[in-house]
């Protein structure tokens, strides 16, 4: 039977965190070619390579990211064992940390997020809200286990990070009836009413002045947000209407007592799981991902 020596599995779990041996090295006081040899007995054992080079820094390979989940995992329970041998408290906890770009609305993601919490295992979730490409960065550190955005990782983004379609929903504009006059509207009411709009780094933002301008309207555009929400809470205010995907309808109407009064033909707003690791092995990253198919009723392909 193969084992494991945890002493090297360790110290790749050091380096893994750090992206550096010197700062390993620091960290464990060991010399930097000690852990660089026992790493590389690592690899030589476990039969792939775990580290590869980005100009100053190690960063982790598909296998690499297999390994230091699974360290981690190992660790923690180490630690649990510890913990229950010296009678503390403790209970078995699986971190997990997912960004959500801002411009996904909080209601799609709660969706797709919340079925973790039915799984066996108890979870501790931080949710990290910033721009996609930030998010990207933090990922690639290792310091999110998963991505949410509205489009797939930018061809510009020096990210190796591979995307997985969740689903799509149809779009509509949301409004409350002091702005849309207790009415459905038509395409030519639209040039004569305040709109709300996702700022023009969005999927989304590019695909409505697109619709636009195909149709050769000029919208009224009373106000640009990063943050999905607060332009909701603009729309919920009356100050114009707002796009928002059909899927969470029933959710705007009760909290911002907006309702769908057009739907945009021909747009949709696609949401994507972005993670390092071609094949999800991580079971509660699973879990969202399956869950998409609740969320959007549309098998994936």
């Amino acid at each position: 039977m193969d084992w494991l020596n945890y002493h090297h599995l360790l110290y790749f779990w050091t380096v893994a965190r750090h992206g550096s041996v010197s700062d390993a090295a620091r960290e464990l006081k060991l010399r930097q070619p000690t852990i660089s040899a026992q790493i590389k007995d690592l690899e030589d054992n476990i039969g792939h390579k775990l580290f590869e080079k980005d100009g100053r820094r190690l960063v982790l390979t598909e296998h690499g990211s297999i390994a230091a989940r699974y360290a981690e995992q190992i660790f923690s329970v180490g630690q649990e064992l510890l913990a229950v041998m010296r009678e503390r408290p403790t209970t078995s906890t699986i971190r997990l940390s997912i960004g959500i770009a801002d411009v996904v609305p909080k209601f799609v993601a709660h969706r797709l997020i919340e079925p973790i919490f039915s799984l066996n295992e108890k979870h501790a979730l931080t949710c990290l809200e910033d721009a996609p490409e930030q998010l990207l960065a933090e990922l690639a550190l290792h310091r999110l286990d998963l991505v949410i955005s509205d489009s797939p990782v930018p061809a510009h983004v020096s990210v190796r990070a591979y995307n997985h379609l969740l689903g799509e929903s149809a779009v509509a504009l949301y409004g409350i009836r002091a702005v849309a006059k207790d009415k459905q509207l038509r395409e030519s009411d639209l040039g004569k009413l305040p709109i709300l709009l996702p700022t023009s780094n969005t999927a989304l933002r590019r695909e409505i002045d697109f619709w636009f301008n195909k149709r050769g309207i000029s919208p009224i555009v009373a106000g640009e947000f990063e943050d999905s929400a607060l332009m909701k809470i603009f729309g919920r205010a009356g100050h114009g209407l707002f796009p928002a995907p059909l899927i969470i309808a029933k959710e705007l109407e009760a909290q911002y007592q907006a309702r769908p009064v057009l739907i945009l033909k021909g747009i949709s707003e696609k949401f994507y799981a972005i993670s390092l690791a071609r094949q999800i092995r991580n079971p509660s990253v699973t879990c969202i991902i399956d869950n998409a198919q609740r969320v959007f009723k549309k098998p994936r392909t």
